[in-house]
């Protein structure tokens, strides 16, 4: 973050995970929560909050942050 970037909205992996899934490809959320191996609920949850952070970061002119999360790699390329 530089300097001039004092407000920043953190989004998690497992957020910008489901809006991958969910919002860019197109996958049911059922489907999108059996390939992120989490319950439905669980996956609804993450989408929610992603999607509410990055609405306030474009409304607000934010910058977004990803990290975090609790995670683990596989071989499927974006």
């Amino acid at each position: 973050m530089t300097p001039w970037q004092t407000n920043v909205i953190t989004i998690t992996l497992e957020e910008l995970e489901a809006l991958r899934l969910v919002d860019f490809q197109g996958h049911e959320q059922e489907d999108a929560a059996a390939l992120m191996g989490v319950s439905r609920k669980t996956l609804w949850n993450d989408l929610k909050s992603a999607r509410k952070k990055v609405a306030t970061a474009l409304i607000k002119g934010y910058a977004i942050q990803i990290e975090g999360g609790n995670y683990a790699l596989r071989g499927e390329v974006w």
